[in-house]
């Protein structure tokens, strides 16, 4: 285990907080009983106790004290009560992991009084081990940090850093939005094939195992989407008569939209919990 002597607190004990355990425990990173877990419900808390050997936790503050590393998964709105409690309890050596979408390094500093931050933006397909996490630090962040923050998010996908917190943001918007893109679109394939005559369950089979092949395929090509594209469309045949009405739907000016909206909406998050810090701190 390369955190065998490291504890980890849960602050929210949501889908992403049982995905993260999950992936922890299963990449054996840590040992469950240096895994604590907090939440207002108890029956969850019982739940994830029961299913991971994890200690529930009804304190923030007890379950962040002592921990080495403090991991923020709750949902926005509830961010400034959370951070009402943990205000001041921090240690220096302890490493605050937030993984609260649209909260930004300086409002995380300033509402936890503390220094030592990661902010990461992982997504969905965490809960199966192909997440992929973006994240960046401050300055106060030790390369040791740095190096337990890569591993914890490694434990369940992908992990790029970014130097410019933006990036983050922008991944927001991009890969950590991105699976509710890719479900919708996944969803109108499958009403479509639906309205053909297929079954539902032989419609699902169909367009999962073609959203799974294409993504694998692309991957292991290393080609340009576009060159994709291309070979599998033949001048007047199926694919040619699909793409266009996809094209003349505006389906990538749609999407792009879509993105952006997603990226406005993340940095208004943003801006509006820094609109609450001081004028030195903002």
């Amino acid at each position: 285990m390369p955190l065998n002597k490291k504890s980890i607190a849960f602050i929210g004990g949501g889908t992403m907080a049982e995905a993260m355990i999950r992936g922890l425990l299963e990449q054996h990173v840590v040992a469950a009983s240096r895994i604590s877990v907090t939440g207002p419900r108890r029956e969850r808390r019982a739940d994830l106790a029961k299913r991971f050997g994890v200690r529930g936790l009804a304190s923030n503050a007890e379950a962040a004290r002592g921990a080495d590393v403090v991991v923020l998964s709750v949902k926005p709105q509830v961010l400034a009560s959370v951070m009402r409690d943990l205000a001041g309890k921090l240690s220096d050596d302890q490493l605050v992991l937030s993984i609260v979408a649209g909260a930004t390094l300086r409002s995380l500093r300033h509402g936890l009084a503390h220094r030592a931050i990661v902010r990461s933006m992982p997504n969905t397909p965490a809960q199966v081990g192909m997440g992929v996490s973006v994240w960046t630090a401050t300055p106060e962040v030790t390369a040791e940090q740095r190096e337990i923050a890569r591993i914890v998010l490694g434990a369940f996908g992908e992990v790029l850093h970014a130097e410019e917190e933006q990036d983050v943001d922008r991944a927001t918007a991009l890969s950590g939005t991105g699976p509710a893109y890719v479900f919708l679109l996944m969803e109108a394939l499958v009403d479509a094939g639906v309205h053909l005559g297929f079954s539902r369950r032989v419609s699902e089979e169909l367009v999962l195992r073609t959203v799974e092949g294409s993504a694998a395929f692309a991957r292991a090509s290393g080609r340009h989407l576009a060159e994709l594209r291309n070979q599998v469309t033949s001048p007047g045949g199926t694919s040619a008569a699909a793409l266009y009405e996809l094209e003349k739907g505006a389906l990538r000016t749609v999407l792009s939209r879509a993105v952006y909206a997603a990226y406005v909406r993340t940095r208004e998050l943003g801006a509006n919990a820094e609109s609450t810090l001081p004028p030195d701190e903002a």
